[in-house]
């Protein structure tokens, strides 16, 4: 098996909170997986270890078979392999879609005007928004302007995508929009890496399902086993919460 992502014993504390504890998994590239649990077990925390927005104290973390927190990694490059996608869109305002999609590939991988301008109307029609390139972030829906930093993520051809509970920040009657474009990606083979809520999402495009809580890896679990044949009394009580809601 191809790991992108390895954790090896990782350990997180903020002050005498352990945030992460002894955290061993691994992401296989073109996997979908799915971080879970409740409130404060860790799982934004454990996303943001990846790109190093969070710094660990223990434990090695491996990237394309690179300890990512070893001294000497540009955080710049490592980082423009690394689509992060959160729960606020963060587009520039003063920018229009297309601009918005494009800047990164000027700036980062240094192309030419035009043609970081036809990659990104790759990745806008990829996502279905390619009608709204010349429009500003303020004329968009809430769902319109996530699947636009989803398509800004894709135009810098990451390796991996790192999603941070994408639809949290969205009114329900458009999630749909944002989950079936994750889908979408996900049926593709993008290797990607989602903190959500929404186990719609995770029972259909899961490959792997990560139950955490109070900072330690509970389960670990192809999808179809975490959902339909679950043998642990707290997740099953977290299943039932969160379908209720």
């Amino acid at each position: 098996m191809d790991q992108i992502i390895v954790f090896r014993n990782v350990q997180k504390k903020y002050g005498d909170h352990i945030a992460l504890q002894d955290i061993n998994t691994a992401v296989t590239r073109g996997e979908t997986v799915v971080l879970c649990g409740p409130s404060g077990s860790g799982k934004s925390t454990l996303l943001r270890t990846v790109n190093r927005l969070e710094p660990i104290d223990r434990g090695t973390i491996l990237v394309n078979d690179r300890d990512i927190h070893a001294k000497g990694v540009d955080l710049n490059q490592f980082r423009s392999d690394i689509g992060f996608i959160a729960q606020s869109f963060n587009l520039f305002s003063n920018y229009n879609v297309l601009d918005n999609v494009s800047l990164g590939l000027r700036r980062v991988r240094k192309m030419r005007k035009d043609e970081a301008a036809d990659r990104a109307v790759v990745q806008l029609k990829r996502l279905n928004v390619e009608d709204l390139a010349h429009k500003f972030p303020d004329q968009l829906s809430g769902g319109q302007q996530q699947r636009v930093a989803i398509a800004r993520a894709l135009a810098m051809e990451p390796s991996i995508i790192l999603l941070d509970e994408p639809t949290s920040a969205l009114d329900p009657e458009l999630v749909g929009e944002v989950v079936g474009a994750m889908k979408d990606l996900a049926s593709q083979g993008m290797t990607m890496l989602c903190v959500t809520h929404e186990m719609s999402f995770a029972r259909q495009a899961a490959d792997r399902v990560l139950f955490l809580e109070q900072g330690r890896l509970v389960q670990d679990l192809d999808s179809k086993a975490f959902f339909t044949s679950n043998d642990n009394e707290r997740v099953k009580r977290f299943l039932n919460q969160v379908d209720h809601h």
